[in-house]
């Protein structure tokens, strides 16, 4: 009987020490998916798009401006009434690999769901695990205000049927294992073509112009990510690109506007590893064709009335020959950023100023002053028609139009616009 009883307890023992590790491990191993799910919220840059200005982390509510009208972002903390906090992993997987809300209903392609569906499981559910541990807030975002009949989500499924092809990462089985984790960053998570890639008139990427530059929102434009020497990234090595993500800022230029955004609560978070992945799969993309238009539509009044206003105004910091000041304001001469197709982030800055990134690595926070008060819609267009043509610039020239309704698109949108730039760490 005592050596039954013996027998009984090692056997006890056994079981709870065997269901201790089981649990301890099973433990580890949700904390290990949050701590990942916290750094691939990071790369998808979650936060900016899920969170309005003054408002709590991953609530929503704010408004992304369409050509179709304002969507307003939806809540993903885990509030059980307005947020996901009911949803299952596969129903947060769903929604990203398919565009799927719970209820069955479309989401609107504004949430970048034709990205996101490269994302492998493990990633989506590792996600899931993060925003789980957020706290939970009860709100709901504004009804989205867009133009008849758009309304109905049921038509998202004919855009869907038409533009989206879901479906996680490939690897392409002839390119390096950091080209293809860069390729899955770039197309997935970080995506990148969302804003730097045209749009065709239903508001889908125009794939056939992949990385070419592309309309931004809320008057900005995102440059050309191509191999092209004058407006793309042909000029940067792997290491300017890794240095831009990183702090915002490299030889040839700073960041700004949404951009500004992506280093703060983005790319600044990422691993060295992944951002020269990212860079590695962006120096590889082809260069794009442009055409050559130099000076023929400038006429030789336009560059001396730039170049006045631009020695009036621009000079003490950006230096007579373009080339800046190291480590404070940023080269204009030779520029990619300053050549893209179209001027309307350049107009933006000079009209209402903006601000370079500060993170830890390069705490600058430096900033330009606005001038719409300033100077008049031709005077910009002087100024920048010259930048974009001089110091080995070549670029076509701006009208007052352009910054006509670029002024009048800032008048309206305003301060309501403007994201969360977060300081804390990821």
């Amino acid at each position: 009987m005592h050596e039954n009883r013996n027998q009984i307890a090692a056997l006890l023992l056994s079981l709870c020490t065997s269901l201790s590790a089981t649990l301890a491990y099973a433990q580890g191993t949700e904390i290990i998916d949050i701590q990942r799910g916290r750094y691939l919220a990071a790369a998808g840059d979650c936060i900016s798009c899920h969170t309005v200005k003054g408002g709590k982390p991953f609530a929503g509510g704010y408004p992304v401006e369409t050509p179709f009208g304002t969507i307003y972002s939806s809540n993903i903390t885990p509030d059980l009434e307005t947020g996901i906090g009911n949803w299952t992993r596969d129903d947060f997987y769903r929604a990203m690999h398919e565009g799927k809300r719970k209820d069955g209903k479309n989401l609107y392609p504004a949430c970048p769901y034709p990205w996101f569906t490269k994302m492998t499981r493990e990633d989506v559910d590792a996600l899931k695990a993060f925003l789980d541990t957020v706290e939970p807030v009860r709100a709901r975002p504004p009804e989205n205000a867009l133009i008849w009949p758009l309304g109905w989500r049921q038509l998202v499924t004919g855009w869907n049927l038409l533009f989206f092809e879901p479906g996680e990462f490939v690897a392409d089985p002839d390119k390096s294992d950091l080209w293809n984790r860069g390729a899955y960053l770039v197309h997935g998570l970080g995506h990148c073509a969302a804003c730097h890639t045209p749009k065709n008139f239903l508001g889908a990427s125009d794939h056939d112009r992949f990385m070419q530059g592309g309309d931004a929102g809320e008057s900005w434009f995102a440059p050309s990510l191509t191999g092209n020497g004058r407006d793309g990234l042909g000029s940067w090595s792997t290491e300017d690109i890794v240095q831009y993500l990183k702090t915002g800022a490299n030889r040839d230029t700073a960041s700004t506007g949404p951009m500004t955004e992506v280093i703060m609560n983005s790319t600044q978070h990422l691993s060295r590893k992944d951002l020269l992945a990212m860079a590695t799969y962006l120096k590889d993309i082809p260069a794009h064709k442009t055409e050559d238009k130099r000076r023929e539509a400038i006429s030789a009044d336009t560059m001396t009335r730039g170049k006045g206003i631009y020695m009036d105004q621009c000079m003490g910091c950006h230096m007579a020959d373009g080339r800046g000041q190291k480590h404070a304001f940023p080269p204009l001469a030779d520029s990619p950023p300053i050549q893209a197709a179209k001027p309307q982030t350049l107009i933006q800055v000079v009209l209402t100023g903006d601000h370079m990134a500060d993170p830890p690595e390069l705490p600058t926070g430096l900033a330009m002053p606005g001038f719409d008060w300033k100077l008049d819609d031709q005077q910009v267009a002087d100024v920048l028609t010259y930048v974009r043509n001089s110091w080995g610039n070549q670029a076509p020239a701006v009208s007052a139009e352009q910054v006509k309704a670029v002024r009048e698109a800032v008048h309206e949108y305003g301060p309501r616009y403007k994201r969360l730039i977060t300081h804390e760490p990821h």
